[in-house]
């Protein structure tokens, strides 16, 4: 599974999602997009976009893409509140479903 971190994650998080490959925003040069672009550029090269953006399902249609997005509900984005929620993220990652939000966390 190719993995795109929103760039409102911790890069240490990409360690944890064994299996998959994962990069993030900040690495492929993409900081600072806007949501729109980000995942018409991530639909080319990413099977799923994990994000901390709450309002993203309502701030994008995102019905029909080719790309499955992962919401962390979590109180930070520190790995603190995050390790927790990693063997549910990687559950979740097992079968994206393109097009479809799928939420994580409390």
């Amino acid at each position: 599974m190719r993995i795109l971190l929103d760039e409102n994650l911790p890069r240490d998080l990409v360690a944890e999602l064994t299996g998959h490959q994962v990069t993030t925003v900040q690495a492929v040069g993409w900081s600072g997009t806007k949501n729109g672009e980000l995942l018409r550029r991530a639909l080319e090269h990413f099977d799923v976009f994990v994000t901390m953006d709450r309002g993203l399902q309502y701030q994008q249609n995102l019905q029909g893409l080719s790309l499955g997005v992962l919401i962390i509900r979590a109180p930070s984005n520190r790995m603190v509140h995050l390790k927790p929620l990693v063997d549910n993220i990687l559950k979740a990652l097992q079968d994206p479903q393109p097009g479809h939000v799928r939420e994580v966390g409390a």
